[in-house]
Protein backbone atom coordinates (compact mmCIF):
# COMPACT_ATOMS: atom_id res chain seq x y z
CA UNK A 1 0.00 0.00 0.00
CA UNK A 2 2.82 2.38 0.93
CA UNK A 3 4.55 1.67 -2.40
CA UNK A 4 1.33 2.46 -4.32
CA UNK A 5 0.92 5.81 -2.51
CA UNK A 6 4.57 6.70 -3.10
CA UNK A 7 4.19 5.87 -6.78
CA UNK A 8 1.16 8.15 -7.07
CA UNK A 9 2.96 10.95 -5.23
CA UNK A 10 5.96 10.58 -7.56
CA UNK A 11 3.72 10.69 -10.62
CA UNK A 12 1.93 13.77 -9.29
CA UNK A 13 5.28 15.51 -8.67
CA UNK A 14 6.47 14.71 -12.18
CA UNK A 15 3.25 16.06 -13.64
CA UNK A 16 3.64 19.30 -11.68
CA UNK A 17 7.23 19.72 -12.87
CA UNK A 18 6.19 19.08 -16.47
CA UNK A 19 3.32 21.56 -16.16
CA UNK A 20 5.65 24.16 -14.65
CA UNK A 21 8.16 23.69 -17.47
CA UNK A 22 5.38 24.14 -20.04
CA UNK A 23 4.25 27.36 -18.32
CA UNK A 24 7.82 28.69 -18.24
CA UNK A 25 8.30 27.79 -21.90
CA UNK A 26 5.07 29.60 -22.76
CA UNK A 27 6.21 32.69 -20.85
CA UNK A 28 9.56 32.69 -22.63
CA UNK A 29 7.96 32.31 -26.05
CA UNK A 30 5.45 35.05 -25.28
CA UNK A 31 8.27 37.28 -24.08
CA UNK A 32 10.28 36.72 -27.26
CA UNK A 33 7.28 37.53 -29.41
CA UNK A 34 6.59 40.67 -27.37
CA UNK A 35 10.21 41.83 -27.63
CA UNK A 36 10.17 41.25 -31.37
CA UNK A 37 7.17 43.57 -31.57
CA UNK A 38 8.79 46.12 -29.20
CA UNK A 39 12.52 46.25 -30.12
CA UNK A 40 12.96 49.45 -28.11
CA UNK A 41 12.76 47.26 -24.97
CA UNK A 42 15.04 44.51 -26.31
CA UNK A 43 18.70 45.00 -25.26
CA UNK A 44 19.85 42.72 -28.10
CA UNK A 45 17.88 44.38 -30.91
CA UNK A 46 19.86 46.87 -33.05
CA UNK A 47 19.01 50.48 -32.24
CA UNK A 48 16.69 52.09 -34.77
CA UNK A 49 15.83 55.75 -34.24
CA UNK A 50 12.42 55.21 -35.80
CA UNK A 51 11.44 53.16 -32.75
CA UNK A 52 10.04 54.99 -29.71
CA UNK A 53 12.30 55.21 -26.64
CA UNK A 54 12.17 52.13 -24.44
CA UNK A 55 13.78 50.35 -21.51
CA UNK A 56 16.91 49.45 -23.49
CA UNK A 57 17.35 52.72 -25.39
CA UNK A 58 19.61 54.49 -22.89
CA UNK A 59 22.03 51.56 -22.64
CA UNK A 60 22.23 51.34 -26.44
CA UNK A 61 22.96 55.05 -26.71
CA UNK A 62 25.71 54.87 -24.10
CA UNK A 63 27.32 51.96 -25.96
CA UNK A 64 27.71 54.14 -29.06
CA UNK A 65 29.89 56.78 -27.41
CA UNK A 66 33.09 54.89 -28.13
CA UNK A 67 32.06 53.12 -31.35
CA UNK A 68 31.84 55.44 -34.35
CA UNK A 69 31.24 52.63 -36.84
CA UNK A 70 28.31 51.24 -34.87
CA UNK A 71 26.95 54.74 -34.36
CA UNK A 72 26.93 55.55 -38.06
CA UNK A 73 25.34 52.18 -38.73
CA UNK A 74 22.44 53.34 -36.54
CA UNK A 75 22.06 56.47 -38.68
CA UNK A 76 22.09 54.34 -41.85
CA UNK A 77 19.63 51.82 -40.40
CA UNK A 78 17.31 54.61 -39.32
CA UNK A 79 17.31 56.33 -42.71
CA UNK A 80 18.89 59.53 -41.34
CA UNK A 81 20.57 61.75 -43.93
CA UNK A 82 24.12 62.48 -42.80
CA UNK A 83 27.64 63.06 -44.07
CA UNK A 84 30.79 61.48 -42.64
CA UNK A 85 33.54 64.08 -43.00
CA UNK A 86 37.27 63.44 -43.03
CA UNK A 87 39.14 63.75 -39.71
CA UNK A 88 40.61 67.17 -38.94
CA UNK A 89 42.66 68.97 -36.31
CA UNK A 90 45.71 68.03 -34.29
CA UNK A 91 46.62 66.85 -30.81
CA UNK A 92 43.88 67.03 -28.19
CA UNK A 93 41.66 68.80 -30.73
CA UNK A 94 41.93 66.04 -33.32
CA UNK A 95 38.43 65.19 -34.54
CA UNK A 96 38.31 61.65 -35.85
CA UNK A 97 34.51 61.61 -35.83
CA UNK A 98 32.99 64.47 -37.81
CA UNK A 99 29.36 63.71 -38.60
CA UNK A 100 27.07 66.31 -40.15
CA UNK A 101 23.32 65.78 -40.15
CA UNK A 102 21.70 66.45 -43.49
CA UNK A 103 18.27 67.57 -42.33
CA UNK A 104 18.35 69.19 -38.91
CA UNK A 105 17.08 72.72 -38.17
CA UNK A 106 20.22 74.18 -36.62
CA UNK A 107 20.96 77.84 -37.35
CA UNK A 108 22.98 79.65 -38.58
CA UNK A 109 24.39 76.38 -39.94
CA UNK A 110 24.59 72.67 -39.19
CA UNK A 111 28.07 72.04 -37.78
CA UNK A 112 29.80 68.69 -37.76
CA UNK A 113 29.62 67.04 -34.34
CA UNK A 114 30.39 63.53 -33.19
CA UNK A 115 28.03 60.77 -34.25
CA UNK A 116 26.77 60.14 -30.68
CA UNK A 117 26.02 63.86 -30.32
CA UNK A 118 24.17 63.73 -33.65
CA UNK A 119 21.95 60.90 -32.44
CA UNK A 120 21.30 62.69 -29.15
CA UNK A 121 20.24 65.82 -31.07
CA UNK A 122 17.87 63.79 -33.21
CA UNK A 123 16.21 62.11 -30.24
CA UNK A 124 15.99 65.39 -28.34
CA UNK A 125 14.19 67.03 -31.24
CA UNK A 126 11.78 64.14 -31.77
CA UNK A 127 10.97 63.19 -28.19
CA UNK A 128 11.29 66.53 -26.39
CA UNK A 129 11.52 69.69 -28.50
CA UNK A 130 8.72 69.13 -31.00
CA UNK A 131 6.19 67.78 -28.46
CA UNK A 132 7.01 70.58 -25.98
CA UNK A 133 6.67 73.30 -28.62
CA UNK A 134 3.32 71.94 -29.75
CA UNK A 135 2.07 71.57 -26.19
CA UNK A 136 3.22 75.03 -25.08
CA UNK A 137 2.67 77.14 -28.18
CA UNK A 138 0.76 75.06 -30.72
CA UNK A 139 3.53 75.53 -33.28
CA UNK A 140 6.43 73.30 -34.32
CA UNK A 141 10.06 74.36 -34.14
CA UNK A 142 11.50 75.92 -37.29
CA UNK A 143 15.05 76.66 -36.11
CA UNK A 144 17.33 75.73 -33.23
CA UNK A 145 19.85 78.53 -32.75
CA UNK A 146 23.32 77.57 -31.55
CA UNK A 147 26.56 79.29 -30.52
CA UNK A 148 28.86 76.64 -31.95
CA UNK A 149 30.03 73.09 -31.52
CA UNK A 150 33.79 72.98 -32.17
CA UNK A 151 36.28 75.10 -30.26
CA UNK A 152 39.84 73.94 -29.58
CA UNK A 153 40.00 74.98 -25.93
CA UNK A 154 40.11 73.74 -22.37
CA UNK A 155 37.20 74.00 -19.95
CA UNK A 156 36.13 77.63 -19.52
CA UNK A 157 39.01 78.76 -21.77
CA UNK A 158 41.64 78.10 -19.10
CA UNK A 159 45.33 77.69 -19.93
CA UNK A 160 45.48 74.31 -18.22
CA UNK A 161 43.20 71.58 -17.00
CA UNK A 162 40.81 69.21 -18.77
CA UNK A 163 39.91 69.80 -22.38
CA UNK A 164 36.37 70.88 -23.18
CA UNK A 165 34.11 68.48 -25.05
CA UNK A 166 33.94 71.28 -27.63
CA UNK A 167 37.58 70.52 -28.48
CA UNK A 168 36.41 67.44 -30.40
CA UNK A 169 32.94 68.77 -31.33
CA UNK A 170 31.35 66.36 -28.88
CA UNK A 171 29.23 69.24 -27.56
CA UNK A 172 26.97 72.01 -28.81
CA UNK A 173 25.67 75.19 -27.15
CA UNK A 174 22.00 75.99 -27.80
CA UNK A 175 21.03 79.67 -27.49
CA UNK A 176 17.35 79.58 -28.41
CA UNK A 177 14.53 78.48 -30.67
CA UNK A 178 12.34 79.98 -33.38
CA UNK A 179 8.90 78.47 -33.97
CA UNK A 180 7.19 78.25 -37.33
CA UNK A 181 4.77 80.98 -36.27
CA UNK A 182 7.73 83.32 -35.70
CA UNK A 183 7.85 83.08 -31.90
CA UNK A 184 11.44 83.44 -30.65
CA UNK A 185 12.56 81.84 -27.37
CA UNK A 186 15.93 82.92 -25.96
CA UNK A 187 17.82 81.24 -23.13
CA UNK A 188 19.36 84.59 -22.17
CA UNK A 189 16.13 86.60 -22.18
CA UNK A 190 13.49 84.03 -21.24
CA UNK A 191 15.03 81.65 -18.70
CA UNK A 192 13.97 83.45 -15.54
CA UNK A 193 10.41 83.59 -14.26
CA UNK A 194 7.31 81.49 -14.83
CA UNK A 195 6.30 82.56 -18.33
CA UNK A 196 5.36 79.97 -20.95
CA UNK A 197 8.76 80.50 -22.55
CA UNK A 198 10.61 79.96 -19.26
CA UNK A 199 8.65 76.78 -18.55
CA UNK A 200 9.36 75.55 -22.07
CA UNK A 201 13.10 76.15 -21.69
CA UNK A 202 13.29 74.29 -18.39
CA UNK A 203 11.22 71.46 -19.85
CA UNK A 204 13.51 70.96 -22.84
CA UNK A 205 16.57 71.25 -20.58
CA UNK A 206 15.23 68.45 -18.39
CA UNK A 207 14.26 66.39 -21.44
CA UNK A 208 17.74 66.71 -22.92
CA UNK A 209 19.09 64.71 -19.98
CA UNK A 210 17.44 61.58 -21.40
CA UNK A 211 19.66 61.76 -24.50
CA UNK A 212 22.83 63.64 -23.55
CA UNK A 213 25.46 62.71 -20.99
CA UNK A 214 25.86 66.27 -19.73
CA UNK A 215 23.35 69.13 -19.76
CA UNK A 216 24.25 72.53 -18.28
CA UNK A 217 21.95 75.55 -18.18
CA UNK A 218 21.80 78.99 -16.53
CA UNK A 219 20.96 77.16 -13.31
CA UNK A 220 24.47 75.68 -13.34
CA UNK A 221 26.57 78.84 -13.34
CA UNK A 222 26.93 82.29 -14.89
CA UNK A 223 29.07 80.94 -17.75
CA UNK A 224 25.94 79.26 -19.10
CA UNK A 225 23.60 82.22 -18.72
CA UNK A 226 22.93 82.45 -22.45
CA UNK A 227 22.86 78.82 -23.58
CA UNK A 228 22.24 75.16 -22.88
CA UNK A 229 25.43 73.13 -23.06
CA UNK A 230 24.78 69.62 -24.37
CA UNK A 231 27.49 67.00 -24.70
CA UNK A 232 28.16 63.27 -24.92
CA UNK A 233 31.16 63.11 -22.63
CA UNK A 234 32.36 59.54 -21.97
CA UNK A 235 33.83 60.68 -18.64
CA UNK A 236 30.62 61.10 -16.65
CA UNK A 237 26.90 60.59 -16.67
CA UNK A 238 24.06 62.24 -14.87
CA UNK A 239 25.01 65.96 -14.81
CA UNK A 240 21.73 67.71 -15.52
CA UNK A 241 21.37 71.21 -14.18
Amino acid sequence: MTRVISRHIGTFGSDRRAALLLVLLGVLLTGRVWLAEHPEHDPWAPLDLRDPPGWATEAKLLALRDDVRACRAVLDRSGIAHEALAPAGEGACRREDRTRLGDYPLAPDTPAVTCPASIALLMWQRDVLDPAAQASFGSPIARIEHLGAYACRRLYGRDSGPWSEHATANAIDIAGFVLEDGTRISVLRDWEGESAKARFLRSVRDGACDSFATVLSPDYNAAHADHLHLDMSPRWRGVCR
